[in-house]
C-alpha cells in the first residue's frame, strides 16, 4: 500500500496502518539499525531497537509529513540506534571474567564473511542483466519472485530460471575461487 495512504490511518491511530508498515519497513529499519551501530549491537539489541522505532512512530505519527515516512522512519532508527549504543556504553564495564577464547573464532568468521561478501559482489557485478538484477531485487532487497516478475515485465517462471541460473554461475565462481560449497 502507498504510504500517503497509511499516514492518515495511522495518525488516525489505526493498528492495521501500523501492522502494515512494519511488515514494509523492518528490513529497512533493521539494515539502518545495523550499519549506524557498526556492528557493535547484538541481534537481541538490534530487535529491540526496532521495536523502539516502531513505538515511536506510532507515538509521534502526527509529526509525519506527507512523502516523508521513509526518511522519519530512517531518522527515528538513527537516533534509537545511538541512543541504543550510548546508553550500553555508559553501563558496560570490561571485566577479565568475561573475556572468552571462542571470540577470537567468532572475529576470524566475521574476517571470512566479510571477504566472501566482497567476492560475492565482484561474481555479481559479473553477470550479465537481467540475471544481475534479479539476484540483487532476490537476495539484496528481499523481492520475491512475484515481484521480481511484477516489476520487471517478466514471466514469473523467466524469473525462476534466470535466478537458478544465476545461482548456478556464482556457485561456479566460487568454487572456482576455493570456496568449499
Amino acid at each position: 500500500m502507498n504510504d500517503n495512504k497509511l499516514i492518515p490511518r495511522l495518525q488516525n491511530k489505526d493498528q492495521k496502518a501500523l501492522e502494515q508498515i512494519i511488515e514494509k519497513y523492518t528490513p529497512f529499519v533493521s539494515a539502518v539499525i545495523f550499519n549506524v551501530s557498526k556492528g557493535s549491537l547484538s541481534k537481541e539489541d538490534i530487535e529491540e531497537t526496532v521495536t523502539d522505532v516502531f513505538v515511536t512512530l506510532w507515538k509521534n505519527a502526527d509529526n509525519i509529513i506527507e512523502d516523508k515516512l521513509k526518511g522519519y522512519i530512517c531518522r527515528i532508527a538513527k537516533t534509537r540506534a545511538l541512543n541504543k549504543i550510548s546508553s550500553m556504553s555508559a553501563h558496560q564495564l570490561l571485566n577479565i571474567d568475561d573475556y572468552d577464547p571462542e571470540d577470537d573464532f567468532s572475529i576470524s568468521a566475521e574476517v571470512e564473511n566479510k571477504q566472501l561478501a566482497a567476492e560475492l559482489r565482484e561474481i555479481i557485478s559479473e553477470i550479465q542483466m537481467p540475471e544481475r538484477e534479479i539476484i540483487v531485487r532476490y537476495y539484496y532487497y528481499s523481492q520475491n519472485t512475484a515481484k521480481i516478475a511484477e516489476v520487471m515485465n517478466l514471466n514469473i517462471n523467466t524469473v525462476k530460471s534466470k535466478l537458478r541460473r544465476a545461482r548456478d554461475k556464482i556457485k561456479t565462481k566460487l568454487i572456482e575461487r576455493g570456496y568449499d560449497l
